[in-house]
């Protein structure tokens, strides 16, 4: 028997659901193409995930299939990005990218640089969070970075001995890429930050939220935002994402189609045990990491003023910037970030 994946609210059952025609008439409505349209993305999404294998025992699942072929109805095949020349790919000592969400996102965001780096010869694998994605865990019981980075984590302690990745990490996902650093330095080649949060020792992932966003209103303890999964006599455990304003914020440049997708895909609501979480990284770990940062330059989220005062307090080895980017570059800039992706593999670890 197969899987089914349908996606509908309280409100749509009760007014019988996808296909039911209205008791007004059999028009349907724009509301009713809009969901249609939705539903459709989430199976399609739902269904590739669940074809795609799983990394060695472990559950963490991951995007990214080993086949070559290039589908007719790919829409980002193109003759600009050909597979990598034998001499490029010998220069590539680091093959394997490993791509990390960041907050409400899952492996599926990637899928336009998937299909990319697939089609240069290069390995990309993308993993769900814990609480993210398709992993159901509740986000009531992820109160730490160590709990949240779980699927990242056992994913390099399998890596054999000599091998090493390349990690990306989207957004929030970077103070996840940082603790893999602390942990693992020795199997990463490099960190990539997509305008993510690369902060400094002793810091938290929360800290650029709230100066970009402002903290008093989300933050109040009489937030709608917060929700208190252990009572409300103790510290929040999540957040609630307010998806009518994540267009201005994160969707600014990104085609309408990766917005649709995103809004039937993203989780409402995040953990933030793990970005309250205070970063312990050490000069002898961390501190040899070869990382680099990708700023985008027409970033809402993330303005690139707080982009920019990231990369001054914790210098990185390179920094890149892609103009006319929001916040989700693998949406609105893939092929620019592609690019990047390839350039800093070719860099001398």
């Amino acid at each position: 028997m197969g899987n089914k994946f349908i996606c509908m609210s309280m409100k749509d059952s009760k007014n019988g659901g996808i296909g039911s025609k209205s008791k007004r008439g059999s028009t349907r409505t724009s509301l009713d193409e809009e969901l249609l349209h939705r539903q459709a993305l989430a199976m399609a999404i739902h269904q590739h995930q669940l074809s795609q294998r799983f990394d060695n025992g472990s559950m963490s699942r991951r995007i990214g299939s080993t086949s070559s072929r290039r589908r007719p109805t790919d829409p980002l095949s193109n003759t600009n990005n050909k597979q990598l020349s034998p001499e490029c790919l010998e220069n590539i000592k680091t093959k394997k990218f490993v791509l990390v969400h960041g907050e409400g996102f899952g492996a599926w965001c990637w899928y336009k640089n998937i299909a990319l780096l697939e089609e240069s010869g290069l390995v990309p694998i993308a993993l769900d969070l814990t609480g993210s994605g398709f992993d159901l865990t509740d986000i009531n019981n992820v109160a730490t970075l160590g709990e949240y980075s779980k699927p990242l984590i056992d994913f390099l302690e399998k890596l054999p001995e000599d091998e090493k990745v390349i990690l990306v990490g989207h957004s929030s996902g970077g103070a996840c890429i940082s603790y893999a650093l602390e942990h693992f330095a020795e199997k990463i080649s490099k960190a990539v930050y997509v305008c993510g949060t690369m902060i400094c020792d002793g810091q938290r992932a929360f800290d650029v939220f709230a100066e970009e966003l402002g903290s008093s209103q989300l933050f109040s303890a009489d937030s709608k935002s917060l929700i208190y999964g252990n009572g409300k006599d103790k510290p929040p455990t999540g957040f609630v994402f307010e998806k009518q304003h994540m267009h201005g914020l994160y969707f600014n440049q990104t085609p309408a189609k990766d917005v649709a997708l995103a809004m039937v895909s993203m989780r409402d609501m995040i953990p933030l045990g793990p970005l309250m979480e205070k970063l312990s990284l050490s000069a002898e770990k961390y501190g040899i990491g070869h990382r680099f940062y990708i700023q985008t330059l027409d970033d809402n989220a993330f303005s690139p003023d707080v982009q920019e005062k990231l990369v001054r307090e914790n210098p990185p080895r390179g920094v890149f910037k892609i103009k006319g980017s929001d916040h989700c570059p693998f949406f609105s800039k893939p092929h620019s970030l592609h690019k990047i992706f390839i350039e800093i593999a070719r860099i001398p670890s």
